[in-house]
C-alpha cells in the first residue's frame, strides 16, 4: 500500500483499490502457501511489538531493532525475543474412524481435528493425552508425531500435529460443551468425500456435505488428508 493509500479511511481505501477488507483467517485460506506464510508472519510479529511497547521488569520503553526480531529494554538491556505459544493439534482415531469436532468460533459446518494449549511443565504426548480425555472423554493408547505449523492466532502459536488412536472399545464420546460445540465420529468414505471438494470456502455448506474441511493450507487438513491416504492403502484388496 502507498503512503497516500495509508492517510486514507478503510471505506476510501476499499474504494479505491476496488476491493475490501476481510478478516485473515479467511484471506489465509485463499492466498497460496508462500504469501500466507509472509503475511501470518508479519502480521505475529505486528501484534507482538504492539504487546511488547514496555519492559516487565523496569516499566521503561523497549526499543525494537532494524530487522523487527527483538525488542530492547535501554535501562537494564534485556532483550525480549518473539514468542510462540505451544498447541497441540491431534486426529483422533479408532482404527476404522476418525474423530473430527467443532468449536462455535467455525465458520458453518466446517469440523476439524482437537486442538488446545501446552500446559506448562508438559510434554507434548501428556498434553494430547489430557486434551482428548478433556474434550471427548477418550483415552489415547497410542500417538505419533506429524507435522509443525506457524499459526498467527490467537497471539502466533505453534501448531503441532499428532496421529492418536484411541483404546479399543472405549470410543463413546463426551464433549465438552464448554470448549467445543460437538464431536464425531466419520467413517473413511465421508472423510475422503470431503477431501474431494471444490470451491470458495464461504459456499461449502449444502445439503449434500453436510460437513466440510479445514483449508489445505491449515495444518489440520495434512492431518486429515494424511489419515485417509493411510487407511485407504490399508483397505485396497492384496
Amino acid at each position: 500500500m502507498s503512503l497516500r493509500h495509508a492517510s486514507l479511511q478503510k471505506s476510501e481505501i476499499e474504494t479505491e483499490l476496488k476491493g475490501s477488507f476481510m478478516e485473515l483467517r479467511k484471506v489465509l485460506f485463499e492466498l497460496n502457501v508462500k504469501d500466507a506464510s509472509l503475511l501470518s508472519t508479519a502480521w505475529a510479529l505486528l501484534r507482538w511489538h504492539d504487546a511488547h511497547q514496555f519492559c516487565s521488569r523496569s516499566g521503561q520503553p523497549t526499543k525494537k531493532n532494524m530487522a523487527g526480531s527483538k525488542r530492547v529494554c535501554p535501562s537494564n538491556k534485556i532483550i525480549y525475543y518473539p514468542q510462540m505459544a505451544p498447541v497441540v493439534i491431534t486426529l483422533v482415531s479408532d482404527g476404522t474412524r476418525c474423530l473430527l469436532a467443532r468449536q462455535s468460533s467455525f465458520p458453518k459446518g466446517m469440523y476439524s481435528a482437537l486442538a488446545g494449549f501446552c500446559d506448562i511443565g508438559e510434554s507434548l504426548e501428556e498434553a494430547v493425552r489430557r486434551e482428548v480425555a478433556e474434550e471427548v472423554g477418550l483415552e489415547v493408547e497410542r500417538l505419533q508425531y506429524s507435522a509443525s505449523q506457524h499459526w498467527p492466532f490467537p497471539n502466533s502459536s505453534l501448531m503441532i500435529a499428532c496421529h492418536a488412536t484411541v483404546k479399543p472399545g472405549q470410543t463413546e464420546i463426551h464433549v465438552n460443551l464448554r470448549e467445543l460445540e460437538a464431536a464425531a465420529w466419520f467413517s473413511l468414505d465421508e472423510v475422503a468425500a470431503a477431501l474431494r471438494r471444490k470451491g470458495p470456502y464461504i459456499r461449502q455448506q449444502d445439503e449434500t456435505f453436510p460437513f466440510w474441511l479445514p483449508p489445505k493450507l491449515a495444518i489440520a487438513h495434512q492431518l486429515i488428508k494424511e489419515w485417509v491416504e493411510k487407511h485407504s492403502r490399508s483397505s485396497l484388496p492384496a
